[in-house]
């Protein structure tokens, strides 16, 4: 790899399907060297993908379950082995689920694939973030989060009620942004930035996935969301645009906005921390 040093070097998760799939495209074409953390394969028929993988300039780590941390743990590890740095990491992996269900921590599953995940990722890549170039980190939130009308871990963890888009999937991002904010000035003292960006309403159906979307959502993604080109461009813009020397900040329609619950922010951040420390440091899963 000495040879592909003066290259950029972003990590993507969810990198072989929607937003992530369209990023990972779009970053290839600018000579950006790709390293991505995916649960799926990439498409077999796209051949610029395909050659990239042949010539090492998208290299890829596969888990089986990125909620499941022994299967998480893996390819991370393997990553601090082999790598040498990450100048972007891009937060990306996500979805939202059709029914309440768990990880195998035993938290909701949303907010332990949006909300914790990213925090273990980034802790873990932490170092080799510190040795990249522009040492940023992009998280994928949502505008959903402005829908949150209460807040607080128990909801996050144990919601007694589910509903489809607008419940556990949207305080799992509103958690992610809030967390966010808070590490921002812990980050700094390694010249680390941080923001979460909302990459707008993308239309990232699959065929023969089951959606957390309402009903009514569906026939609209397919009319009037935007291709996933857009929400990967909303993503590279919160990396390299207008707010690349910000921090902490929350980017919605390539604005910073405010977010709800701010009050709640270190909360989330001590909570997902004792997690890392306590469950994932210590394998006792």
């Amino acid at each position: 790899m000495n040879k592909n040093q003066r290259e950029n070097i972003a990590l993507i998760t969810g990198a072989s399907a929607g937003i992530g799939l369209e990023l990972t495209r779009k970053l290839l074409s600018e000579d950006w060297q790709v390293i991505a953390l995916n649960r799926s394969d990439f498409p077999t028929d796209d051949l610029r993908i395909q050659e990239a993988v042949k010539s090492g300039w998208l290299r890829i780590y596969k888990t089986a379950d990125l909620t499941d941390y022994a299967s998480l743990r893996r390819p991370l590890e393997e990553i601090k082995e082999k790598e040498q740095r990450i100048d972007i990491l891009f937060n990306n992996a996500g979805g939202s689920f059709s029914e309440l269900s768990y990880s195998k921590q035993g938290r909701e599953k949303h907010y332990e694939l949006l909300t914790v995940v990213p925090y273990i990722i980034l802790m873990e890549l932490k170092e080799l973030i510190i040795s990249g170039r522009l040492k940023t980190v992009i998280n994928t939130s949502s505008s959903a989060l402005k829908f949150t009308k209460e807040f607080n871990i128990e909801i996050l963890e144990q919601p007694k009620t589910f509903r489809k888009l607008l419940g556990p999937y949207a305080t799992s991002k509103l958690a992610l942004s809030l967390w966010t904010q808070a590490i921002a000035s812990q980050l700094a003292k390694d010249d680390i930035k941080i923001r979460s960006v909302d990459p707008g309403s993308n239309n990232t159906l699959r065929k023969g996935k089951k959606s957390g979307l309402p009903i009514f959502v569906k026939p609209l993604m397919k009319l009037f969301f935007s291709p996933p080109t857009h929400g990967a461009g909303k993503l590279y813009e919160g990396a390299l645009g207008e707010y690349r020397n910000e921090t902490g900040v929350f980017l919605l329609k390539g604005q910073v906005t405010e977010i709800k619950f701010k009050d709640q922010a270190r909360n989330v951040l001590e909570r997902i921390n004792m997690i890392y420390e306590h469950e994932f440091l210590q394998r006792i899963f």
